[in-house]
């Protein structure tokens, strides 16, 4: 069986060996916290994609513990990342698997940068962002620049944070705004060497 398969298969057995969250409720949930974050910021819609990724951030950073805990529990053996392409893999295949049960892909893969595709967004299955439009002449928000799943953005870059790389996520496609698919863009800006995977250190 290849690496890749590997890892797919780990975020599986995963997802099938911890307590389940009803979808409906942890949707409606998040949405609950969303009204809050825009009645605490008076609807300014950068402020609250900038609250969003900093609360996705203090989760993010407590994932890989509880991702290592449950694998070894478990016991099932999650592969050493050597390089971006299977961390990034590890992301969408034993992350996302694990914690949201729902499938999501790698593209667009460089040495520096990759981008994660969620066909389905467990955060918005009830969500239909404002028309601007309704808005307009009355200095409303532009509900098109809500980045509403931003939190996992500040997700990964927490997790990252924690096998000392530092990265840079921004939700460039949503379908909230009439896109066709979810992406994810993670740029890598910088690599701490210590625990790092082999290639990733600089000849």
């Amino acid at each position: 069986m290849s690496k890749s398969a590997n890892i797919a298969a780990a975020g599986h057995a995963l997802w099938a060996n911890i307590p389940k969250v009803n979808t409906e409720l942890f949707a409606l949930t998040y949405g609950s916290l969303i009204t809050e974050i825009l009645r605490d910021y008076d609807q300014d819609i950068p402020e609250i994609n900038l609250q969003l990724e900093r609360i996705g951030h203090s989760i993010g950073v407590r994932c890989v513990d509880e991702l290592l805990a449950k694998s070894e529990v478990n016991g099932i053996s999650i592969p050493m990342c050597k390089d971006l392409r299977e961390t990034a893999e590890v992301i969408a295949k034993i992350g996302f698997r694990m914690f949201l049960g729902v499938n999501c892909d790698v593209g667009k893969l460089t040495d520096k940068s990759f981008s994660l595709y969620l066909s389905e967004n467990p955060l918005n299955i009830f969500v239909e962002l404002p028309s601007s439009s309704e808005d307009e002449g009355t200095n409303g928000p532009d509900w098109n620049q809500l980045k509403y799943s931003n939190i996992y953005c500040g997700v990964i870059r927490g997790a990252l944070e924690q096998v000392n790389l530092k990265v840079e996520c921004s939700f460039v496609r949503d379908v909230l705004r009439g896109d066709e698919v979810n992406e994810i863009r993670v740029d890598v800006k910088e690599v701490l060497a210590e625990g790092a995977g082999e290639d990733y250190h600089e000849e």
